[in-house]
């Protein structure tokens, strides 16, 4: 204890080792994962970002026309960098920038807005599974 003590009082003389955030901008070191940015229009929209996602960072939202919505939650991303080396079109749909993201404020509804979108991902994607099978029975009943 007596050792413990003598160390804090020497760490009161010593320089201080800790960034000033938010009042001074963090460095961040060359080749920093940060955020993943997507490119809607050079997107195939595969899934295959999605399904290698280990936190579920990434959902698309099935269209009743066929396409695909593209959604993103940067604050249960945990960076890791799957997303991009599964995609296929990697640097052009899919890439990871050097930018850091912002801390989650409660209007940005990080969690309780994410689960109403994955929600409604799943809804989605079960109604147009439906609908292509009503479709496909319809087609085999008119042969």
């Amino acid at each position: 204890m007596v050792k413990s003590m003598i160390e804090a009082f020497l760490n009161l003389f010593r320089p201080i080792r800790t960034h000033q955030y938010p009042a001074e901008e963090i460095v961040l070191p060359k080749g920093y994962r940060g955020l993943i940015e997507h490119n809607h229009e050079a997107c195939i929209y595969c899934d295959k970002c999605e399904k290698v996602c280990p936190p579920g960072a990434i959902l698309f939202y099935q269209n009743e026309d066929g396409t695909k919505t593209y959604r993103y939650n940067p604050w249960l991303c945990i960076y890791c960098g799957e997303c991009v080396r599964a995609c296929p079109k990697p640097e052009e749909a899919l890439w990871q920038s050097e930018t850091k993201q912002s801390s989650a404020v409660k209007e940005d509804e990080a969690n309780e807005g994410w689960f109403v979108w994955e929600e409604s991902c799943k809804q989605s994607r079960e109604a147009y599974t439906a609908v292509k099978k009503a479709g496909k029975i319809q087609k085999k009943s008119e042969e």
